[in-house]
């Protein structure tokens, strides 16, 4: 009894951030997905059992995930993983060390790509840059979170008529790596003396979205750095929805969870949260002017393109993704010998639906739509240390320097 009490306790910290959650001795391990047991094994867990979580969700046999194992459990769990002859390997002994071994900034600090931040931070210097850059910097709000935090974002521009990227990052919280290399290339595009980085600057209008999920980046900062999803009230117990399973175009068609308490949850119906809609109520607005829309995660090294649904075709001009991204992956390698992997999200990484870059692609037929998924491979997963920051902002200017290149190759961007 007083064991389930203590369960349930943890379980309601992680979901209400009543204290700030604090993983003490618990074990990362990184399972390989042989057979169908362990699958359904993996499965259970990710939908019953709340005390575990998952660095990403267990999808197919083939595929690896690090499971997060709470102390309590780690009898149980060596077990089970002998009964089903599980491969396995150890990624932390002790995760609170690794997250509290993270550099990260105060609110009273200076932004900086030294340290990641809170979003007070982020703000505060996304306002500064705009108004020091207010000849081509223009701000914009595209709504209000659940909790009503504004969701801000910057358009840069330096003339009339340039076609457009869209970039929106932090659409799951504990992906911090992503808003710090955004803010990285925003500073970049005003200030580089770079002429490859003059040239997309000023030839190309961006719209930037630098965090998605407010409430959620803030949640992962203030109680629990783990934290993936929104953070509107989605049941009795549990909290949010994963905004990369919650747009409309073929929404919970694979890949995707209905149970709130998942990691993966796709929502009730598609554009069921504020964050999402606001981010499609905007781009709506401006869909004419994109020629690509981008999509910043971690981890894996990943560059993905549509779609991620089996329901969906394969994308009408694959031959077009394929040759930019093979380029934009090379060049990317170039700088560090950080080696990604290109294909469709389906293919190259596990079935998914309800993403914002598939959706980006099948209703509005965005010419490009690519899903970069951020450094490492695993050996720090989400929690990158920051003196890494600046090398996968340079890396990943880089390959959008490529990127662009290679589609004026086929048509697109053109001067």
């Amino acid at each position: 009894m007083f064991k389930s009490i203590l369960i349930l306790s943890f379980a309601l910290s992680i979901c209400l951030g009543s204290e700030k959650v604090r993983y003490d001795n618990h074990k990362v391990i990184r399972i390989d997905i042989s057979n169908l047991g362990q699958l359904r094994w993996l499965k259970d867990i990710e939908n019953y059992e709340r005390e575990y979580k998952f660095f990403e969700p267990p999808s197919a046999i083939g595929t690896s995930v690090n499971l997060v194992v709470p102390p309590h459990k780690l009898k149980e769990t060596n077990a089970k993983l002998d009964q089903l002859n599980v491969k396995y390997e150890t990624v932390f002994d002790d995760l609170q060390a690794v997250i509290d071994a993270e550099k990260v900034g105060n609110r009273e600090d200076e932004f900086n790509w030294n340290s990641y931040f809170p979003l007070d931070n982020i703000y505060q210097w996304v306002g500064k840059f705009a108004l020091e850059n207010s000849k081509y910097v223009t701000p914009f709000e595209i709504g209000k979170s659940y909790e009503g935090r504004p969701i801000l974002g910057v358009k840069i521009s330096y003339k009339e008529g340039n076609p457009g990227i869209f970039i929106e990052t932090n659409i799951h919280a504990r992906e911090w790596i992503t808003s710090a290399t955004v803010t990285w290339i925003m500073n970049e595009l005003l200030n580089s003396n770079d002429t490859a980085v003059r040239d997309i600057a000023e030839n190309i209008d961006w719209y930037i979205i630098p965090v998605l999920n407010v409430d959620g980046f803030e949640f992962s900062h203030t109680s629990n750095r783990l934290w993936r999803k929104t953070r509107r009230p989605t049941s009795s117990l549990c909290y949010g929805v994963d905004g990369n399973r919650n747009f409309e175009y073929l929404w919970f068609t694979g890949g995707s969870s209905n149970n709130p308490c998942s990691d993966t949850y796709a929502g009730p119906n598609a554009f069921s949260e504020p964050e999402t809609k606001a981010l499609a109520q905007f781009y709506d607005t401006i869909h004419q002017n994109i020629t690509a829309y981008l999509s910043f995660h971690s981890y894996g090294q990943y560059l993905l393109y549509t779609y991620g649904s089996p329901a969906a075709e394969t994308v009408n001009n694959e031959d077009e993704h394929i040759y930019v991204a093979n380029a934009t992956i090379t060049k990317l390698a170039e700088r560090y010998g950080t080696k990604y992997v290109t294909g469709s999200t389906l293919n190259a990484l596990y079935e998914c639906s309800g993403l914002s870059t598939d959706w980006a692609k099948g209703v509005y037929d965005v010419p490009f739509s690519f899903t970069y998924e951020f450094r490492d491979n695993g050996a720090t997963g989400f929690l990158l240390p920051a003196d890494q920051i600046i090398p996968n902002a340079e890396e990943t200017l880089d390959s959008l320097v490529e990127f662009v290149a290679r589609a004026r190759d086929l048509g697109y961007f053109k001067k």
